[in-house]
């Protein structure tokens, strides 16, 4: 029997075993959910198309499986762009579906016609045009298998309407081969030999942790690492949650914004051992300067990434809990009790600090956030300062439980994620901090989280202005604050009881002890607005051009 092969789209998706999509319709679109409409995947009606695109985004990382979402051709798809980008540089494993117009009028410039695999291409693992209808199963079978498969990220699928609306014998492969895309995920032995060599020779060790960690599922085989060789461990602000946050081995994330002791011990070690991470700018600062006394091994199942930015004395290309799984073995327990001592000292000598006077300052108000949930909560971000105190005040318990744009940094991006995790893991606390220049990118994803009944927590640090913008112009501009303040504000408390959620503002930590526990512990969505002191900065912060052991107080 034929179906179309919109019918048969659906089918596929249906056999990968697909549970939400995430979409706004249009015209060349409309066959799709046309057969949507009969299947038992849940559709999630978004307010904007790059809230398809977070939200699928979203729930990827909080769950492991591939995020879909789906949006018609021309402006439907470019306004996707934003959230493709952002999954690639993280790293995210999505496939997109946009309508296009028909065949015979690709290439005229038809109404709403773009080529959005030309415009993807160099923010896609990899993007189909379908041509023939027969090759669609085929090809949506492959999206997925390269979208979740060695380094995740986002694959598109552009369908043309006719032929969406074309006849086809639907059969789902159940293998596919495609040539020249075959991921490494054993590492090889002489390596990993080496690997263990250098760790046992190592008097000053540290483990530098980034997101891989967390696509491999090797957070186990982290920890077990670290307690086995006595070494602590830093994080990439992508590698947040890998590590438990009050383990006496963890120092916190390092970097631009990271602590100054995980800067420093990285400054001091005599080995550096990079596990799913890419020595990007923001953690390396000056190449230099950076783990100058270190031999670096460097595990990671992208090639590409090895020895990009930095040399590597062993280089292991692999999947890093497999690559851990082969290593430990060869370890032995060690006690390091003179370098554990020096971290000690660095943790009392460089704690992270703020003053506390001047009204309610935004990292007291994530410590308590961090004290009424132990950690046990999924807590989603925009990006901004906001986002930096999360990452320096609230300690994580478990993997998969920061949501955040890393990478690209992508205002806006807070809401939708969080409304993918809380649908992906809807027995979870989830909890959105933002900023109020972030939130107004996407608030009208209020809808969608009431729509679909979500009992999402939603805290608003709201200093009235783009902060890290004016921090940057503090720092840099010295202090010609230009484009930076928000003087004209809705109040997000009365806009949350708008849409009709519970909606509170907290001006002082009085308040903060009123509120906070209320909304946690609370059943349904809320939208607490928090007034902080409007010129606080995030700190320590290393300058551009400088090695991250220069980082000042500002």
């Amino acid at each position: 029997m034929e179906i179309t092969a919109a019918e048969a789209l659906v089918r596929c998706l249906e056999e990968e075993k697909v549970e939400v999509i995430f979409g706004l319709p249009g015209g060349a679109i409309v066959p799709v959910y046309d057969a949507l409409y009969h299947s038992k995947i849940k559709h999630v009606l978004v307010r904007h198309e790059q809230g398809a695109a977070h939200a699928a985004d979203g729930y990827a990382r909080a769950t492991g499986r591939v995020g879909v979402c789906m949006a018609t051709s021309g402006p439907g798809a470019t306004n996707l762009v934003t959230g493709i980008a952002n999954a690639y540089m993280d790293s995210v494993p999505l496939v997109i579906i946009t309508g296009q117009v028909n065949t015979s009028q690709v290439g005229t410039d038809a109404f709403q016609e773009v080529d959005i695999t030309g415009i993807t291409m160099p923010i896609t693992k990899h993007n189909y045009l379908v041509k023939d209808p027969k090759k669609l199963p085929e090809i949506v079978k492959k999206a997925f298998y390269i979208a979740s498969s060695g380094r995740p990220g986002p694959v598109l699928v552009d369908l043309p309407r006719d032929v969406a609306g074309s006849s086809i014998e639907f059969r789902y492969p159940r293998e596919i081969v495609l040539r020249g895309y075959k991921p490494t995920y054993r590492g090889h032995p002489t390596k990993i030999n080496e690997a263990a060599r250098l760790i046992k020779e190592a008097e000053r060790p540290v483990i530098y942790a980034g997101g891989g960690i967390i696509n491999s599922g090797a957070a186990a085989e982290l920890k077990m690492l670290a307690e086995t060789i006595g070494a602590p461990v830093t994080n990439t602000f992508m590698g947040l949650s890998s590590f438990p946050g009050d383990h006496p081995l963890f120092l916190g994330m390092l970097g631009l914004h990271g602590t100054r002791y995980a800067n420093l011990a990285v400054t001091e070690c005599d080995l550096l051992i990079a596990l799913g991470a890419r020595f990007d700018d923001r953690v390396t600062g000056k190449l230099s300067s950076f783990a100058p006394q270190a031999k670096i091994i460097h595990i990671d199942i992208d090639p590409a990434e090895i020895g990009k930015n930095v040399r590597i004395h062993v280089p292991i290309v692999g999947d890093v809990k497999q690559v851990l799984q082969a290593l430990l073995p060869l370890l032995e327990k060690r006690e390091r009790p003179a370098w554990l001592k020096r971290i000690e000292e660095l943790k009392q000598l460089y704690p992270l600090r703020y003053e506390k006077e001047n009204g309610l300052k935004p990292q007291f108000v994530i410590e308590e956030l961090y004290r009424l949930t132990r950690g046990d909560a999924v807590v989603a971000t925009d990006v901004g300062q906001h986002q930096m105190w999360v990452a320096q005040y609230y300690r994580f318990k478990r993997p998969r439980s920061l949501i955040s744009s890393g990478g690209l940094g992508t205002m806006g991006f807070g809401l939708p994620a969080a409304v993918g995790a809380q649908l992906g893991l809807p027995g979870e606390l989830v909890i959105l901090v933002t900023g109020d220049g972030s939130f107004q990118m996407n608030m009208q994803e209020l809808a969608t989280v009431m729509e679909q009944g979500l009992p999402l927590k939603i805290f608003i640090l709201n200093n009235q202005q783009l902060g890290m913008v004016r921090q940057l112009q503090e720092v840099y501009c010295e202090g010609r604050y230009m484009a930076v303040d928000f003087k004209f504000h809705p109040d997000f408390s009365i806009l949350a009881k708008a849409y009709g959620m519970s909606g509170y503002t907290v001006r002082n930590e009085k308040e903060v002890a009123e509120v906070f526990p209320e909304v946690l512990a609370g059943p349904g969505p809320a939208l607490v607005n928090c007034l902080v002191y409007p010129e606080e900065n995030v700190s320590p912060m290393v300058l551009a051009g400088r090695g991250i052991h220069e980082a000042i107080e500002c």
